[in-house]
């Protein structure tokens, strides 16, 4: 994370994240082998394992270039119409300067200062305090910011949430995240179909399990034989089936987790100000979600609260994590959770400080360090004090 080894990390991550989605294919065959497994038993029933294996194989070898072109063409898909898709479900409208001047100058100036093009600015009406970049090219890219975040963070904590989705774009993992969900949405699709023809047919009598017309009692132990060779087959089809869609979740979690750092470092770089990331990180923490998002949205985002079984399938490192990093790494300063203006006025709650700089940043050392006496201190003297009631209104104000 230090700023010298930066670019270091990032050559490193995308190599590890072309390596990552060469699996993801991978996977996409092994669902393909998984499926004839079962159309091999579906087609005869009375065969043996070894030659269930064997046929399968010899399927997924004439299989392999529909399914390279079956991903290649879902992808083709995706490409050209992802943008779309998501700026439906998220209600995502592009701006221009006049609409959002504030938004628009703070983008501009960031790309200006290191010559990077600007990508398209688009705003999502929610209360959430979340922002995304999309795109797969220098014509798509875009960078989306609810209207809850614009209202809640100030002009430099808008500009690192900025800097953060401008690094996503500019190392790469815009391209690789959106890919990435693209193939693990095919990996998904076909284990759900795989899964539900497995579950619709009639395992009494659709395989011939459930009933032997041969008289002989050897040709019938040797039918049940075999029965037990067909389901020892769908058992490991189901298991390769399981375990694709596992494998194609963790990869998309090791694509994503490892860059959000390193967006985090990238937004300081290009901003210098890591105390602005801190900030934003701790305002935006827990109010992220964006109603009626897919898991595929949320993953995008600079925050997601989403947290799958004992985190296992969280997307994001902990903001505590993050912040972490940055204070150890960047030199910045956590102030700890932080309330929203809007949360600090809530009636019966006479501990929270309604002051807009309250909490904001933790002690200064030396003589400045105190900033109100604390119960232990002595009153403060002199003529702005209030000496009590016996002095007069001397010192009110």
């Amino acid at each position: 994370m230090a700023a010298y080894g930066l670019y270091t990390h990032i050559a490193s991550n995308k190599t590890r994240s072309m390596l990552l989605l060469g699996g993801l294919f991978v996977l996409i065959y092994v669902l393909v082998y998984a499926g004839a497994l079962i159309a091999e038993v579906m087609i005869r029933s009375d065969a043996t394992a070894p030659y269930y294996l064997r046929a399968a194989l010899n399927d997924l070898i004439k299989a392999l270039p529909w399914a390279t072109l079956g991903t290649a063409a879902w992808i083709a898909i995706a490409y050209r119409f992802h943008q779309s898709i998501i700026d439906a479900v998220t209600g995502g409208e592009a701006v221009t300067r006049q609409q959002q001047p504030r938004l628009y100058n703070l983008l501009e100036n960031l790309c200006i200062s290191r010559g990077i093009p600007m990508p398209k600015l688009k705003i999502m009406d929610s209360p959430a305090l979340n922002a995304f970049a999309t795109g797969l090219n220098q014509r798509q890219y875009a960078i989306t910011v609810t209207t809850g975040l614009l209202a809640a963070l100030n002009d430099q904590e808008v500009e690192a949430v900025l800097g953060h989705e401008l690094t996503h774009i500019r190392n790469g993992d815009v391209q690789m995240m959106v890919v990435a969900v693209i193939i693990a949405g095919v990996v998904g699709f076909v284990g759900e179909l795989f899964f539900r023809l497995f579950t619709n047919v009639s395992w009494g009598g659709g395989w011939g399990w459930g009933s032997s017309r041969r008289s002989s009692s050897s040709s019938g132990s040797a039918r049940k034989g075999t029965s037990g060779a067909a389901v020892v087959v769908i058992i490991i089809a189901v298991v390769l089936i399981v375990l694709a869609w596992l494998l194609s979740q963790v990869i998309k979690l090791a694509l994503s987790r490892t860059r959000e750092t390193l967006a985090d470092a990238g937004s300081v770089e290009l901003t210098k100000n890591p105390d602005a990331m801190i900030s934003a990180l701790r305002k935006i923490e827990g109010r992220g979600e964006l109603p009626g998002a897919t898991s595929a949205v949320m993953e995008l985002c600079v925050d997601n609260p989403r947290e799958g079984f004992a985190d296992l399938f969280a997307t994001h490192p902990s903001v505590e994590s993050r912040i972490q990093a940055l204070v150890k790494f960047a030199g910045g300063r956590d102030p700890g959770p932080l309330l929203l203006p809007a949360e600090s006025n809530q009636p019966g709650d006479p501990q929270i400080d309604p002051r807009p700089d309250a909490d904001q940043s933790p002690p200064l050392p030396g003589p400045w360090g105190r900033s109100q006496p604390t119960p232990a201190d002595p009153p403060p003297q002199g003529p702005w004090s209030d000496p009590g009631p016996s002095s007069g209104p001397r010192g009110r104000h």
